[in-house]
């Protein structure tokens, strides 16, 4: 395949990508008047800091422990 059509068609599907990013993030909400209006939502939602929380949590709880040893493999 040519480099052109190739990066051609990756600037494409990168857009398409970045389309469909924007459209994750937004989000719909009732405004003053009560008709729905589209804002972007901030990065750290509620359920990113969830998220984060439970990894922080999990790190904690396994026990600090030495790596077991491996052995590099066989070779012939």
């Amino acid at each position: 395949m040519n480099p052109e059509t190739h990066l051609s068609l990756h600037r494409v599907r990168s857009a398409e990508l970045r389309e469909q990013a924007d459209e994750f993030r937004t989000v719909r909400e009732a405004g003053p008047t009560g008709a729905l209006r589209t804002v972007r939502s901030s990065p750290r939602t509620l359920r990113t800091q969830l998220g984060w929380t439970l990894v922080e949590l999990g790190l904690r709880v396994l026990p600090a422990r030495e790596p077991l040893a491996c052995r590099s493999p066989r070779t012939v």
